[in-house]
């Protein structure tokens, strides 16, 4: 799976914009990337073509569980390169070379990409022994295991040394540097806050999309924590009240077989659709949340919540679960919140309500791609230029 390239008068803008910003030699290591698709690989594609579109000398580093892709491709840009992982059916990422990479490279600055599986941390260790100024991205989002979401702390615990070394530390979100700052005992003035970005066509551009006011969607890789299973259970009732009423769950994922056996049982299989959008597929995607009424992300965590940010632009409303991540959405006005332990019913009469309410008539601008990889090529040249940190 690929990614639409950058268009020519596209890079051309980037850069005459910032023609100066040449030269740096950023290493990305990221324990996923193209072809697999998620919300870390996505935030990789989208801002290492931008940044490589600027003038940055980038290469990707990153694991190949398969055994099958490629060792190095230049995709739009950008050198990927990519290290053998194991196991090939857990995503530990296991990766020795990772730190072999790295050690024998000449970078002038190292960005690892989360740090909750072994890649985070080899790479981190990696660039600290050979004197490489990095910086890190947490990307902390959440996990189906329950036991392995409840060994996240313990997790970072055992990282701190090295998140405390990075010369800076990246949030998508501002509760992430509270939370951060907190649990690691790290100043609040080594955080950078760097949003997430939108690249779906703006609602105008999109002509005559007709909105249905019976037509919810929930939004997301198909994995458990996600919650689409809630708002499937919260079907019945719904229906009971408003017959026509339908869910679009939009997102592919190991959990699919185990939601289509609850659409069964629940005896909802006509009310409720799970198709997946590709996702360089980003103006249908835009064109089919415009036809939603309401988004419903009933999620365990999530890190920025960028495909809800993405139907509040497009005029949907938004029920979130009081969770992080969610809750700022909530707090800010953007969204209602349900607790994460709300009953079907009480699920049920949210949706409903919310249903009954106008479509957002003003919704708020989103963060672009472009600022997010300006905001990033600003930092790395501090970074590079600056003193190292030694905490």
């Amino acid at each position: 799976m690929t990614t639409a390239p950058l268009l020519p008068e596209e890079s051309n803008q980037i850069n005459s914009a910032r023609s100066g910003a040449s030269g740096l030699r950023v290493l990305m290591v990221s324990f996923r990337y193209l072809p697999f698709m998620g919300g870390v690989e996505l935030h990789v594609d989208q801002v290492a073509r931008r940044l490589a579109a600027r003038g940055v000398d980038i290469t990707v580093l990153t694991t190949d569980p398969t055994g099958t892709l490629p060792t190095e491709e230049h995709l739009d840009g950008v050198h990927v390169r990519r290290v053998r992982a194991w196991p090939a059916n857990r995503d530990y990422y296991f990766a020795p070379r990772i730190y072999t990479e790295i050690a024998r490279g000449h970078w002038d600055l190292v960005h690892v990409q989360a740090y909750h599986t072994f890649v985070g941390p080899l790479a981190m260790l990696a660039a600290r022994r050979a004197g490489l100024p990095y910086v890190l991205t947490f990307h902390a989002g959440g996990h189906s295991s329950r036991l392995r979401h409840r060994l996240r702390p313990l997790q970072l615990s055992l990282v701190r040394p090295l998140l405390a070394r990075a010369d800076r530390l990246i949030a998508l979100d501002q509760f992430e540097i509270e939370h951060y700052s907190q649990r690691l005992g790290v100043p609040r003035e080594r955080f950078a806050l760097i949003s997430n970005g939108s690249d779906l066509p703006r609602p105008a551009s999109l002509g005559l999309v007709a909105r249905d006011d019976s037509l919810i969607a929930s939004l997301g890789r198909l994995e458990r924590y996600k919650g689409h299973h809630k708002v499937v259970a919260a079907m019945p009732r719904i229906l009971e009240r408003l017959p026509e009423a339908r869910l679009w769950i939009a997102g592919s994922g190991p959990y699919e077989p185990e939601l289509r056996k609850l659409v069964a049982a629940l005896g909802v299989s006509e009310a409720v659709e799970i198709r997946a959008i590709p996702v360089e597929e980003r103006e249908q995607m835009a064109r089919e949340l415009s036809r939603v009424k309401l988004v419903v992300s009933l999620s365990e965590f999530e890190t920025q919540p960028i495909a809800a940010l993405e139907a509040l632009a497009l005029g949907c409303r938004l029920v979130v679960a009081d969770t992080p991540g969610l809750s700022a959405l909530a707090a800010k006005g953007f969204a209602r919140a349900v607790p994460l332990d709300s009953p079907p019913e009480e699920v049920a009469a949210i949706v409903l309500d919310e249903l009954a309410r106008p479509s957002i008539a003003d919704p708020p601008k989103l963060p672009t791609w472009d600022e997010c990889a300006d905001a990033l090529l600003d930092l790395y040249e501090s970074v590079a230029a600056g003193p190292r940190s030694d905490t």
